[in-house]
């Protein structure tokens, strides 16, 4: 029997039917509604497609672009500057003009400013063919002698941290130390054995717990007759502590007539030196295989010598102004027992951490003092304590930029 299907409605296989674009699609019972709307017409609609957001699009695509050129900009201006950089001239306050890279021999020669732009430049030290220490000539003609001295001023030019602080340094303390070690017979090289022990922090403490500028060892101290107890601590005196280590270095200097050995015993100990020198038979402290750190420990006093002699020659630029500066003290006399440091400070108008800074060798805040012993106390005077005031003193000025 024939059926009229006309008046059925089409079912819906994901293709919209019907007459008109303007009726909406009908559906099987099988899909959703929202399964069954196509992606171009909108569900809150009637049927009628959405049209794209053009403005969107545009606005999209027009910061992509943007995007683009900003960054080719970029790229292109990084590869003319690193260019640049590398051929352009500058003129210095001294008036050598030069390239980057500099040559090692146009930064040497110019002592006033730095390179304009590019890398850093790096110094290596050239090594002498000999030198003079404590009116004793050393010899580096022999390899292992020159690369021993080479390690030793490589690592003392690139310690910038420490070194720039050795320089400063050295400005208020060689005075005082060159003083005492001529005043005692001492050559005055030896002072460079100072800045290899303590970089001259007055206050350093190793931990073998060796002490002060000259880092004497609490025997040591008391067997050149340092006072050293929980309220005081003579090897932090800087003037007594460099008498000690002179008469240490006399009597090593006297037990093996030369000043390099007496330095080497200095660090390993007299009798260890003396044993070594004789197992291995020979008569010079250079010649010896000793542990790493006695072994280099004379070759970093002559590298401190060449590096102090002149630090400008290895790139080092310190204004005048930037010297640490001697302080000049009242010194007063103490032979009681004083209850209150904190109290003399104030009584002396300086404050306590002023007292402790100016005499580190006090190490509490009372001092009893029952056998009425002399102690002379530093007060700092006031000029000295500011920097407007205290002046622009200068012991090296191969130290400074002129």
């Amino acid at each position: 029997m024939n059926t009229n299907n006309n008046n059925k409605p089409p079912k819906y296989n994901g293709i919209i039917t019907g007459e008109s674009e303007s009726k909406p699609p009908t559906y099987d019972g099988n899909a959703s509604k929202e399964e069954c709307i196509p992606p171009m017409l909108d569900s809150n609609s009637t049927g009628k497609e959405s049209k794209p957001n053009k403005g969107g699009k545009t606005f999209r695509n027009t910061v992509i672009t943007v995007l683009v050129i900003f960054a080719i900009t970029q790229l292109i201006l990084f590869f003319f500057i690193t260019s640049k950089s590398c051929t352009r001239t500058h003129k210095t306050s001294s008036g050598v003009v030069y390239s980057i890279p500099q040559s090692i021999d146009t930064i040497k020669n110019d002592t006033t400013s730095l390179p304009y732009r590019g890398y850093a430049a790096v110094i290596v030290p050239e090594m002498p063919i000999s030198m003079d220490f404590c009116g004793e000539k050393v010899d580096f003609d022999r390899i292992d002698m020159a690369e021993r001295l080479d390690r030793e001023l490589t690592s003392t030019i690139y310690n910038h941290t420490q070194t720039s602080l050795i320089i400063k340094r050295a400005n208020r303390f060689f005075p005082t130390l060159i003083k005492i070690l001529s005043e005692n017979d001492v050559p005055e090289d030896l002072v460079y054995l100072a800045v290899a022990e303590s970089s001259l922090d007055v206050t350093a403490v190793s931990p073998a717990k060796a002490a002060g500028v000259w880092q004497l060892m609490p025997g040591t101290g008391k067997e050149y007759e340092l006072e050293i107890n929980e309220y005081v601590d003579e090897r932090f005196n800087i003037e007594n502590a460099t008498v000690a280590a002179c008469n240490y270095l006399k009597k090593a200097y006297s037990k093996y007539g030369n000043w390099a050995a007496a330095c080497s015993s200095y660090n390993a100990g007299m009798g260890r030196v003396s044993s070594e020198l004789e197992r291995q038979q020979v008569d010079n402290a250079f010649d010896l295989r000793l542990v790493s750190e006695t072994s280099r420990y004379i070759f970093r006093i002559l590298a401190y010598k060449i590096f102090l002699s002149n630090p400008k020659q290895f790139g080092y630029r310190i204004d005048v102004n930037q010297l640490y500066q001697p302080i000049e003290y009242d010194v007063e006399e103490v032979n009681t027992t004083v209850d209150s440091w904190i109290t003399w400070a104030k009584e002396h108008e300086i404050t306590y951490a002023q007292l402790r800074e100016a005499n580190p060798w006090i190490r509490s805040d009372h001092l009893p003092n029952d056998s009425g012993k002399v102690y002379k106390v530093k007060v700092p005077k006031q000029d000295s304590l500011y920097r407007s005031k205290a002046g622009n003193k200068v012991f090296n000025h191969n130290w400074v930029v002129d």
